[in-house]
């Protein structure tokens, strides 16, 4: 018997993955519809069409994470030869006010390609009745029911809270809230290591405002450890206090609407008083009041969808994508690849799955981490005893206008696997790390091997090249890892954990300096003397 539905397909979630889904099927002929209803945060927090990357996420993070940039860059401009006042205070609200604009033109164009590709909207809130019926409720309370033969549950996350602090939702924000409040957040607390955390972290510095990070245990986990370190050291060097090895365990509003918060910091039970307190510890699927396991879909025990390879939940004709599905990186761009392929699988005769193998991704820190394959952790677990990394410090060509810039905080690794020497994973941190580290993907997806990045000529002054130009191996001296690796020194100098770059050195690496700078006077190098001067200082 032939069954009729409303829809070919029908899409929970407005975000980029279920946006994406959506448009791929209907290009192939299916009628589709969509459904997506923003849930306000509990500061009451509410946007448009475009889920957490177009609203609360990667668009006025990174339009903010410039903002902070070039307000950072003034003093480089005064050294350059224009004339700025580097102490003018930023303008908060004339910021939220640009990028919320930004923000709503983006909503618009996205109800605009809906509507190009007849695909039908429902501003409702979405629940599954059974495997093929949807109830779709508006903001008024009145309801809808419509059938569809596939159905793609793709809501993402929100934000996490801590459990611990009565009423705490009442009296933090997290990043539903950060990117549309009109008033600055003044001194801040913000709880988490997570890379929101580090990125909301950092500009907010950059724009002039107090940031305290407080962390529970390591930075950005899952990510290299190495560089996490270094992105520590980076933002601790640049005013940013780090509360390390400890949690709120009281919130409550103090005197002007502030935030007097207790934690327990060394030993030593603590109060401090903020304007505003920005968690950052993790997101959950927002899943509930879906009542998706009622009908069978099986989630894990953090509430995630569990799916095949091809994006099939545990009922045949609904699958899930992006955040919400187990085992998914948390990235739009996969979210967005992920749902064309499923709409040229259901409805365009394909059988190509998503590959989530080497996918380039960049934290936007002040100083911008960007990588592609496993951190040097995971490949040493996968390959023990078959893996050499090969690492560099370098200073980017223009921070050599303002000598505040630090010469050793600009690092790139490769990790090889030594039995084939293909490239495993490839970090940088460094500026404009996503512009840097996206075309490597190709290669990195290709199966490149180090001595196909030796043989590839690097543009030059650029920070890239570095990445092709990179010999020195980790280990290979007395100082043993972990290390940094100072360029054109051919010595190793240990780094310490917890951010602590104060070291304690031989003096047969004191006298390499020594005879290093000797040989430049000799030959009038005296931009290098002046570089290696710099890092004599830190040895000292």
């Amino acid at each position: 018997m032939i069954v009729e539905y409303n829809y070919d397909f029908f899409v929970i979630g407005g975000g980029s993955g279920g946006i994406s889904a959506a448009k791929s099927a209907a290009k192939y002929g299916a009628k589709v519809a969509l459904a997506d209803f923003v849930k306000p945060s509990p500061q009451g927090t509410s946007w448009g069409l475009g889920g957490t990357c177009v609203n609360v996420g990667c668009i006025p993070k990174k339009l903010m994470h410039f903002a902070s940039t070039v307000g950072e860059l003034r003093h480089d401009q005064i050294e350059a030869g224009w004339n700025v006042d580097p102490n003018q205070k930023h303008d908060w609200e004339k910021m939220v006010y640009n990028v919320n604009n930004h923000i709503k033109s983006l909503n618009f164009n996205y109800r605009m390609q809906l509507t190009s590709n007849e695909i039908k909207y429902y501003n409702k809130l979405a629940e599954l009745v059974d495997k093929n019926t949807i109830k779709l409720t508006g903001y008024n309370g009145e309801s809808e029911q419509v059938t569809a033969k596939y159905i793609l549950i793709a809501v993402g996350g929100r934000p996490q809270m801590p459990e611990n602090i009565p009423g705490v939702e009442k009296l933090v924000i997290t990043s539903d809230d950060l990117f549309w409040t009109k008033k600055a957040p003044g001194k801040t607390l913000i709880v988490g290591a997570s890379y929101v955390a580090l990125e909301c972290g950092g500009f907010l510095k950059g724009m002039g405002y107090e940031v305290e990070i407080m962390i529970r245990s390591i930075l950005l986990r899952g990510f290299d450890q190495e560089m996490a370190e270094r992105i520590g050291i980076y933002m601790e060097n640049s005013g940013i206090k780090f509360l390390k090895q400890c949690v709120p365990e009281n919130i409550e509003v103090h005197e002007g609407n502030r935030r007097l918060v207790t934690f327990t910091l060394d030993g030593v039970k603590t109060q401090e008083v903020y304007d505003t307190v920005l968690v950052a510890i993790g997101r959950y699927p927002d899943v509930k009041g879906l009542n998706l396991q009622s009908i069978g879909v099986q989630l894990n025990k953090q509430g995630k969808i569990i799916c095949s390879d091809d994006d099939r939940t545990s009922i045949d004709n609904i699958f899930a994508i992006g955040d919400v599905a187990q085992g998914r990186p948390e990235l739009t761009p996969t979210a967005i690849k992920c749902g064309q392929l499923l709409g040229a699988r259901l409805f365009g005769g394909s059988n190509q799955l998503m590959n989530y193998e080497y996918v380039a991704t960049t934290v936007f820190t002040p100083l911008e981490y960007g990588c592609i394959g496993l951190s040097e952790e995971d490949a040493q677990q996968k390959y023990p005893e078959d893996i050499v990394v090969y690492h560099t410090i370098f200073k980017p060509l223009e921070w050599n206008f303002l000598d505040s810039h630090a010469g050793d905080a600009c690092f790139a690794k490769l990790v090889v696997v030594n039995s084939t020497r293909r490239i495993l994973g490839l970090h940088y941190l460094g500026p404009h790390a996503g512009e840097v580290v996206q075309g490597y993907a190709v290669a990195m997806k290709m199966g490149v091997t180090k001595e196909q990045f030796d043989d590839t000529v690097g543009i030059h002054p650029t920070c890239s090249e570095e990445l092709v130009q990179v010999t020195a191996v980790k280990g290979d001296a007395e100082v043993e890892t972990p290390s940094l690796c100072y360029k054109g020194l051919g010595i190793l100098i240990t780094q310490k954990p917890l951010f602590s770059l104060k070291q304690k050195y031989s003096d047969r690496l004191k006298n390499n300096i020594f005879n290093r700078k000797r040989h430049m006077r000799a030959n009038n190098q005296a931009n290098e003397i002046i570089e290696l001067e710099r890092t004599d200082l830190k040895i000292k």
